[in-house]
């Protein structure tokens, strides 16, 4: 029998299972919410650029003083907003900053009224009304993907549920199953004991009468032991049958769970990010930067000294970003668009199995299960690939589209400034009846097609993300993860692990090498941010102990690097320069001579733990070689000592930010250009120095004074590569199908081609060879003869 203690814990697991599933679908509303408000502000702002800049012309003859009057309305409505949280937030967004900026620059507007106004008129405004129709419609859209898509996710939530009832019911069975079988087997034990107590209380008698009583006797134990081995029997088999239905109930319900997380998991981290991205925002950014382009081309056209003003509003411009103010907005209401705990397995009346069984009578059903999958998962993803390719294709023309530089205007000023010559050279341009009709009509069929194909491919990419995440769990259960490469068998795997005696830290190592690799040219390298997902990323990566930038490829945005590298420095429990040098420090920064200065600097940071010495020693040699590329990169040491003073060195409480900041600011690029004369030499302080290939190199005393060299190691290292290699001969494959080469890396081939495979460069490709050119070649698109493998 089930105990009251048990049902009473059921119910609780049902019950926790119910709250978690109502807390997503609260979250999945407010972000319909969330979306709706982010449309509804952008049409408002979009309404208000057009009235703006109709009240702008209207009163343009009317000189400064009515243009005053019109910024100050603009900027009380702006006061005046009710929701002012929500105004406030929006302010970190880009086109909300082009808007504020707009209204500054509308108090120092005061000449080439006519012709200006004649622009206002029958060009920006009608860009606005287009940019306001179009958001409007592509958000409809946007929120039928996006609708589809919780759909999606409740549905995987109510499978689940199901998956989970039927394995608590198939488990209860089992339990009640075993009771009744064990109450049968105390009856038989029972029978058996009455028998033998019977026989030994029975009376002396005449032999003829007591051999027919026992015989009598006998025949009626007989009976009742033969009925109660029958029924244990049959219970024996009730039960069986139904524990194998729980085990199978029990692993349906584990693959259930593994895939709805990473259904929830894809749709949090991905889905919202390419609904807000690809959606939401198709084209907005692009066809404001274009409308807003056109009011700068007039202005700059205008006398010079409104040039100050419209720099600041063209670079707001320029900083117009779908991706960044994507990234804003999921930070600002991070408690909305940030993923729900994992689903974790509900043990039902004690069943503390949490792995799927694959022993027998269910191990070659799962065999059999993860060859289908992986089979159905290969197909799907070449499918779903075509797919993707035909939606980026798509959206390229989109972007084309609405990316046209067509805001240029500067032919108006070149003639007359009379209302006729600038209605004439308009009306040919941009805002002409049949180029605008044509233009737009293809622009609709086009954004048609698009979604269509960017639903098929959602999805698509949601369907093998759950298959995958059961395939994923079946292999790792049965143990198949074999691969084919003999080189890779005999290859150290790129995964390093952090050891607890490396002076330098390995992402700090790691991040410095990979940038002094690829990045020294690299435009405004630590002060450009990077992307917030790749930098979880890779942050994450490196807290596992693995080195995610291992290698020479250079696959990684190098601002994402740089940010990570910041993050870390910034995310210390302990400054690298502690506080209670903080004043000494300060004092340093007052002295003139640059030499004197890095003198003391260098008094105060001997007193630091050796090994704090040796990381900075090596930050700041890398930091220095770093500013000597600032004719490309555009980091001078004091433009690279903004970016990190903050990350390396905290202002304590009760200071003035602002100015202890500057005298920061100060003392670390005095520590770039003078890290030679402040940090102790290799032969004064052990350790690992920074050499210009990005590697380390660790000094110690040897025999003769001499040291190996990092382009000794790498040459090494590159010998016992190519050696490793040349043990396997390369492996003949043909293609399934054609492929295009995306990048210089991967080959191009057609269907039915012979490639050459060296070895696998990872799950998804080959190092190969086709038609004399080495490169990249897909797995999922070719077929490797097995019995060269063989």
């Amino acid at each position: 029998m089930t105990s009251p203690a048990k049902f009473k814990k059921d119910k609780e697991i049902i019950a926790e299972y119910d709250t978690q599933v109502k807390e997503i679908r609260a979250q999945l509303t407010e972000q319909m919410k969330c979306l709706d408000q982010q449309c509804e502000l952008r049409v408002q702002l979009l309404q208000d650029l057009q009235d703006f800049f109709r009240k702008k012309a209207e009163i343009e003859m009317d000189y400064s003083r009515n243009l005053e009057k019109l910024a100050e309305r603009f900027l009380a409505k702006t006061r005046s907003t009710k929701d002012q949280q929500f105004k406030k937030d929006q302010n970190v967004l880009s086109p909300v900053n082009c808007w504020n900026l707009l209204l500054n620059q509308v108090k120092r507007e005061s000449r080439d009224h006519t012709t200006l106004s004649d622009i206002y008129l029958n060009n920006i405004i009608p860009r606005f009304v287009q940019v306001s129709e179009d958001s409007g419609r592509l958000f409809k859209k946007s929120k039928e993907v996006g609708q589809q898509l919780q759909d999606d996710l409740m549905k995987v939530l109510n499978e689940l549920y199901s998956v989970m009832k039927t394995y608590h019911m198939y488990n209860a069975d089992s339990i009640s199953a075993q009771s009744k079988l064990k109450e049968a087997e105390k009856q038989e034990e029972k029978q058996i004991g009455k028998s033998v107590k019977q026989e030994d209380r029975q009376t002396p008698r005449s032999p003829d009468s007591t051999a027919n009583i026992r015989i009598e006797e006998k025949h009626v134990r007989r009976s009742s032991v033969k009925k109660i081995e029958k029924m244990k029997e049959k219970r024996q088999a009730k039960y069986t049958e139904n524990k194998l239905k729980a085990i199978k109930a029990r692993n349906e319900y584990l693959l259930a769970l593994e895939a709805t997380n990473a259904s929830v998991f894809k749709y949090y981290i991905h889905d919202l990010s390419d609904l807000i991205d690809q959606c939401c925002d198709l084209g907005y950014h692009a066809s404001l930067n274009r409308a807003l382009r056109t009011f700068l081309s007039a202005e700059l056209n205008l006398e010079q000294s409104k040039h100050e003003g419209l720099d600041a509003i063209e670079n707001a411009v320029e900083n117009l970003d779908a991706t960044s103010d994507k990234q804003r907005l999921m930070e600002m209401y991070n408690n909305v668009f940030c993923p729900p705990m994992k689903f974790e397995f509900q043990p039902h009346m004690g069943d503390m199995a949490s792995q799927l069984c694959a022993q027998q009578p269910v191990q070659s059903e799962l065999v059999q299960r993860c060859q289908q999958l992986q089979s159905r998962l290969s197909t799907l993803k070449i499918e779903n690939e075509e797919v993707k390719k035909t939606m980026e294709a798509t959206l390229q023309t989109i972007q084309d589209i609405v990316t046209v530089e067509d805001f240029d205007v500067s032919d108006c000023f070149q003639y007359s400034n009379s209302m006729e010559s600038v209605k004439s050279t308009v009306s040919e341009t941009f805002m002409s009846k049949p180029s605008i009709a044509k233009r737009r009509a293809n622009q609709q069929e086009t954004e048609q097609f698009y979604f269509t194909k960017m639903k098929e491919y959602l999805e698509g990419r949601n369907l093998i993300t759950k298959l995958q995440a059961k395939h994923d769990l079946l292999q790792k259960t049965l143990g198949e993860s074999q691969r084919t490469d003999c080189s890779l068998a005999r290859r150290s795997s790129t995964v390093r692990k952090q050891d607890s005696s490396q002076a330098i830290p390995l992402v700090v190592e790691s991040c410095i090498r990979f940038i002094s690799r690829h990045g020294l040219q690299h435009e405004g390298i630590f002060r450009v941010s990077g992307s917030q997902v790749e930098v979880n990323d890779i942050k994450n990566a490196f807290e596992r102990g693995e080195d995610p930038l291992a290698g020479d490829q250079n696959d990684h945005d190098m601002d994402s690097i740089a940010g990570v590298l910041k993050l870390y420095f910034r995310g210390l429990e302990h400054p690298l320069f502690p506080k209670d040098i903080f004043h000494d420090l300060m004092a340093c920064v007052t002295m003139d001579n640059l030499q004197e200065r890095a003198v003391h600097i260098r008094k105060v940071l001997l007193v630091l733990p050796k090994t704090t010495l040796i990381i900075m020693r090596y930050l700041f040699a890398f930091l220095n070689h770093l500013s000597q590329f600032s004719e490309e990169n555009m980091m001078d040491p004091y433009n690279l000592a903004i970016c990190f003073g903050p990350s390396l060195m905290s202002v304590p409480e009760g200071h003035d930010q602002v100015s202890c900041q500057a005298h920061v600011n100060e003392l670390i690029k005095t520590i770039i250009i003078q890290h030679e004369n402040i940090f102790p030499n290799p032969r004064e302080l052990e350790g690992p120095i920074y050499s210009r290939g990005g590697s380390m190199e660790d000094y110690c005393d040897s025999p003769h004074g001499e040291t190996t060299s990092a382009e000794d190691s790498t040459q090494d290292v590159t010998i016992e590569h190519h050696t490793s290699d040349d043990e396997c001969e390369p492996i003949e494959a043909i293609a399934k199908f054609d492929y295009v080469g995306r990048t210089a890396r991967e080959l191009s081939f057609k269907k039915g081609a012979s490639l050459l495979l060296y070895q696998r460069a990872s799950d998804d490709w080959w190092e190969g060879r086709h038609n004399g050119i080495d490169g990249l070649i897909p797995h999922q698109y070719i077929v490797v003869q097995e019995t060269l493998i063989s």
